[in-house]
């Protein structure tokens, strides 16, 4: 009996305990959820209280300074807020919660439980920024990583400790595939921070993926599209803050985030609140370069042998790929996987574009004969999409070029090879066996 106490004793001990008098701040100004608070002087990035009478309280982050005034944007709605009201400081400034305990739950972006299973008992922190650490203490990609999906598995191999984007326009299938890929893939934990997404989508991946065998090794952040633009932003910087803890502990970490332009998105509110001029698309410098930021923590550790390889979705806006979020994101990224709603429309699913669509550690992980069919297997597909009009036409003779004579005749079986059933789980060996029996 006395064993169900240890986890809660375990985290006091790690903590100290501080008797330092607490302080208070008084708001004095509020506008559209940017409060300016006077006689609290925080670090950027500290949580705060504002306190509603005797018991209700409203979660704010500090995000600035400005004339002698902390500026602190709220992490809800303003209703019921007065002026004059107190403001305390509240946890460590920078930290962010993590543990074990946050294994099989789903919590939002201030770690507090989502799923109706009650408190969390952690004590550990871990800071929101990462730690961080040089370049030669990252080890290299050099093994493969099997995500379940045939198309990827066999055309885009994924490594161990890579980031890779998967792009594309609204309603092609980008959750669709993360869904598929949360399921197939072999890791030993799965973090999946789904961030400024639809409230339906959040519950719809909480109900599968938490009812499963694969549940004791799954945390979710879920932070949706109507709440405060910092605490989506913090909810990304929790899930990766999250993947790191187990990374130290030498585990092979999946982060899944979804989607990073909605945590740009996030980031331009608060850059445009501050009064950053708006530059390409109205993104404020900051905005882009937290991107940078946070795709760089993930990766392999030398030091613990653990890694986290991160798959994030990026929204194409109006499907262009010169989007800055997508251009920003495909320059930083170790690979992209882009989505086509051409092929959606074709009924083809997972709808990726295997001609647009790039592993750059590919060649480092896979055999030569893989690298060599898989070149081949991409020529096909590509010579077709080509020339896709003409043969649709009838203009093409065929004997005018042997390669694409190929591709004519081979075409329903390279649809079906990159065709996958939603529930489907294939391996990586069995991917690449099946696609050595296609071109051999």
């Amino acid at each position: 009996m006395l064993n169900l106490f240890d986890p809660i004793l375990d985290d006091l001990s790690a903590n100290p305990v501080s008797l330092t008098p607490r302080r208070y701040g008084m708001v004095v100004a509020c506008d559209n959820g940017l409060l300016e608070v006077s006689g609290l002087s925080i670090p950027v990035g500290s949580l705060c209280r504002v306190l509603q009478g005797s018991t209700e309280t409203l979660s704010a982050e500090v995000i600035g300074f400005r004339n002698g005034r902390t500026l602190m944007m709220l992490l809800g709605d303003s209703v019921l807020l007065r002026p004059g009201a107190r403001v305390r400081p509240e946890g460590r400034p920078g930290m962010l919660p993590v543990g074990d305990a946050f294994l099989g739950r789903a919590v939002d972006g201030e770690g507090q439980p989502i799923d109706g299973l009650g408190p969390i008992h952690s004590r550990m922190e871990w800071p929101s920024g990462g730690i961080r650490t040089g370049a030669l203490d990252r080890s290299p990609v050099r093994q493969s990583f099997d995500v379940g999906i045939r198309a990827l598995n066999a055309m885009t191999t994924f490594g161990i400790g890579q980031r890779i984007g998967i792009m594309a326009g609204s309603g092609v299938g980008k959750s669709v595939l993360l869904d598929m890929i949360a399921h197939g893939a072999e890791a030993e934990i799965v973090v999946v921070g789904l961030i400024g997404e639809r409230a339906r989508e959040v519950s719809d991946f909480v109900e599968k993926h938490m009812n499963t065998t694969k549940r004791h090794r799954t945390v979710v952040v879920a932070v949706p599209a109507d709440h405060a633009p910092n605490l989506r932003l913090r909810g990304a910087m929790l899930a990766t803050s999250m993947a790191e803890h187990f990374r130290a502990q030498g585990k092979k970490v999946l982060l899944i985030l979804d989607s990073l332009t909605r945590c740009a998105h996030a980031a331009r509110e608060i850059g445009l609140l501050l009064g950053e001029p708006g530059a390409a698309r109205g993104y404020p410098p900051s905005a882009l370069a937290m991107i940078t930021k946070l795709v760089e923590r993930a990766g392999n550790s030398a030091a613990s042998g653990g890694s986290i390889t991160g798959i994030y979705t990026v929204l194409a806006d109006g499907d262009s790929q010169d989007d800055p979020v997508v251009d920003t994101a495909r320059s930083i990224l170790d690979g992209h996987i882009v989505l086509s709603r051409d092929l959606a429309q074709r009924g083809q699913y997972p709808a990726i574009d295997i001609a647009a669509s790039l592993s750059r550690v590919m060649n480092d992980i896979v055999a030569p004969e893989h690298e060599k069919l898989a070149r081949q297997f991409r020529a096909l597909v590509a010579n077709y999409e080509a020339n896709r009009d003409l043969v649709l036409m009838g203009a093409y003779r065929a004997g005018a070029d042997a390669q694409l004579d190929r591709a004519i005749a081979m075409h329903e079986q390279l649809v079906a090879f990159l065709c996958q059933a939603r529930g489907e789980v294939i391996r990586l060996d069995d991917c690449v066996a099946q696609l050595t029996h296609l071109l051999q």
